[in-house]
């Protein structure tokens, strides 16, 4: 029914996208910004982008800038206005209140040098006084029910993958301080030097809190022998893929069995998650680790281990002394030059902590509700068009196939904002103490979560806050999120043609429903429990051709040595060529696209792909590129922009690219799957 809703809503969504005006100002593709000595069929990337990345380097307080980077930073400037403005109102709502009181502590640099770090060292002192192993474990579940931070492992709610209107407790892997397990266990120069940096950042952090160089140094050391045990037993991110692998539910005291320094039932209780018999441990062998680590290592270790956790959640919101050491540690793993300046800092933050109060006040000063109806009836469309391509596949069985529709129909949309704002009641925020409002507001969250036990599952949470630059999908709700920040040039613009619309925010809403059909998203169903709803045939042939893109990125270079991980970012690849080919086909319907017309030189054809590739533009430091390798389930912008493209038939056409160029690939080894 959903499907044929779609369909009737067509022609109208279509005159809706065909009736943008023109803008008379506006070159929403600029050949300004592009290098037109490159070949299309060579580097198509940098001859869209080639002189824009040649005059916008990386600025000193960035690690890349980009497409996003400018949509963040422009977010982040009209959120300073509205904080700046909600510490001037003379009568304030409520939530004005709030966010102007937390932004004024925040921005009191003076306040928050006096104090250094005795906002921290109660809890430092208590931690001293540790007096046993069973110690430690009330500590480490102290840290989370206190806002200190989650060392050791995480603890929390979430709805059960397999039985998703049900919560269930969760227990996860955690424990360590660098950005990956790889950065402990390898010895390549680049791991090395890292460690070396950490070792010493964490022995200047604790000569920050009073420790001489001798006892510094040895809590460092212990530190990071802790966290490289930890490590070794964590699974690796690319493990972590596998839904399966990580889904292991426990009765209480089954897992409370395997770890015998643990008992579960009294952390669950301690941690004020309540009525559970049951948990999911992500990573039962971890846990196991962790438990016979209780034993094996020093007592005084442990409390090394924890106050390095307590300092190192906190040093981001005490003395400049301790957030300079930070920087100092993350320009050696990023090569940021200088510290992105403080108002910058609070209003991010406020941003993640108070989303739903500064976002109802960003919602009403810079957007524009039309941009709303406007998506909605983007995103049927691109659902009618999805689901028509699933009906062609010449790959799947019919039986697979009404699966499939099944669940692309039942996707829920969340856009802009939501549809019911958080209130925060309870949380407490004073205009003199920043630390303290930091805290509330981790406490906050920790107890919505536990709070949500026994209760409905509540689906309609959006995941992100409106300012957001980004989008999403959950395999958990089946639900798309398309917050209002993302609803901007270069993903979308009223005055825009339909080739830079869909070539921009189509594209992006066609990432998303992919992502329901790649390599995780798969796996789960209609509803969002993991569940196999494929033949086995079916998903012997999804994975062959999921296996091709892997091979196509693994050979793909940064740096000239170091290699795209094609297993790590195989979700976001499938995504990226799913959603470019769906939003060409719908694109294909448009007006603009029938009449041919030129732009600025440009067919509409060639018009869409350039707006595809100019949303990857970004510079980024050698070193930040090195972290995100390991790191981030993404691929370079570089090779977004580029390596979905030699797949897509259309592109060839639209640029004649020919068997000599460098990007050309045969018809015949072009990977086509949704």
């Amino acid at each position: 029914m959903k499907l044929q809703l779609s369909k009737r809503l067509l022609p109208a969504i279509l005159l809706l996208a065909s009736i943008a005006s023109f803008s008379q100002t506006t070159k929403y593709i600029d050949k300004a910004n592009m290098d037109l000595s490159v070949k299309p069929g060579d580097n198509f990337y940098q001859y869209a982008n080639g002189t824009w990345i040649k005059n916008n380097p990386v600025p000193a307080s960035r690690t890349r800038w980009g497409s996003f980077d400018e949509l963040r930073q422009e977010s982040t400037k009209r959120l300073q206005t509205l904080l700046d403005d909600a510490t001037k109102a003379t009568n304030p709502d409520r939530k004005t209140k709030i966010i102007g009181d937390f932004y004024k502590s925040g921005m009191d640099s003076a306040a928050i040098e006096a104090k250094g770090y005795q906002p921290i060292k109660a809890d430092l002192d208590r931690i001293n006084n540790l007096a046993s192993v069973n110690d430690v474990i009330h500590e480490v579940i102290s840290f989370r029910v206190n806002g200190l931070g989650s060392p050791l492992f995480g603890t929390g709610v979430s709805p059960d993958r397999k039985n998703v209107m049900v919560y269930i407790p969760t227990i996860g892997q955690g424990g360590t301080s660098l950005p990956d397990r790889d950065y402990y266990l390898k010895d390549d120069t680049r791991s090395k030097k890292i460690r070396d940096a950490y070792k010493i950042h964490v022995q200047k952090m604790f000569s920050l809190v009073g420790e001489d160089a001798a006892t510094s140094a040895a809590d460092a050391a212990a530190v990071l022998k802790i966290e490289t045990t930890l490590a070794a037993a964590q699974m690796s991110r690319i493990e972590m893929r596998d839904p399966n692998k990580t889904y292991h539910k426990f009765a209480v005291k089954d897992l409370s069995a395997t770890t015998s320094n643990l008992d579960w039932a009294s952390i669950l209780s301690e941690a004020k998650i309540n009525g559970a018999d049951s948990v999911l441990a992500g990573n039962p062998e971890f846990l196991k680790k962790v438990n016979s680590m209780l034993t094996e290592v020093p007592l005084n270790d442990w409390k090394s281990y924890l106050r390095w956790h307590l300092i190192r959640s906190a040093a981001p919101y005490l003395s400049h002394d301790f957030v300079d050491a930070d920087f100092e540690f993350n320009k050696v793993q990023t090569g940021q030059k200088v510290p992105t300046p403080r108002w910058e800092r609070m209003s991010n933050l406020i941003d993640r902590m108070l989303g739903d109060l500064i976002g109802q006040i960003y919602v009403e000063k810079y957007f524009k509700p039309e941009a709303k109806d406007y998506m909605v009836k983007l995103v049927n469309n691109m659902q009618a068009t999805f689901a028509d391509r699933i009906k062609r596949l010449d790959w799947m069985s019919e039986a697979t196939k009404q699966k499939a529709l099944e669940k692309l129909n039942a996707m829920v949309k969340k856009i802009a904002y939501p549809d019911k704002w958080r209130t925060y009641d309870g949380i407490e925020i004073t205009a003199t103490d920043y630390y303290k409002n930091v805290r509330s507001c981790s406490v906050w969250f920790y107890n919505f979560n536990v709070s949500r036990m026994g209760k409905p599952v509540d689906r309609t949470e959006m995941g992100m806050t409106p300012p957001t630059i980004n989008a999403s999908y959950s395999p958990s709700n089946n639900d798309l999120t398309f917050p209002a920040g993302i609803l901007q040039f270069p993903f979308f613009d009223f005055g825009a043609d339909d080739a830079v619309n869909y070539g921009g925010i189509a594209a992006v809403i066609g990432h998303e429903m992919t992502h329901g059909f790649d390599d995780q998203g798969r796996q789960f169903d209609a509803v969002g429990n993991l569940k196999d709803w494929w033949t086995k045939e079916d998903a012997d042939k999804f994975i062959a051709k999921a296996d091709e893109v892997v091979k196509q990125y693994d050979a793909l270079t940064v740096q000239d040595s170091i290699h795209v991980k094609g297993k790590l970012t195989l979700g976001e690849n499938l995504a990226d060529l799913g959603g470019l080919s769906i939003a060409y086909e719908a694109f294909s319907k448009t007006e603009q696209f029938k009449k041919g017309k030129k732009i600025d030189g440009f067919t509409p054809q060639q018009r869409f792909f350039l707006s595809w590739a100019q949303v990857w533009r970004n510079n980024i430091l050698p070193d930040a590129e090195a972290q995100l390798i390991l790191t981030d389930p993404h691929a370079p912008g570089i090779h977004r922009g580029n390596a979905p493209l030699t797949n897509i038939d259309a592109w060839y056409k639209a640029f004649k690219i020919k068997a000599s160029d460098k990007m050309y690939k045969a018809p015949e080894t072009r990977t086509h799957i949704w």
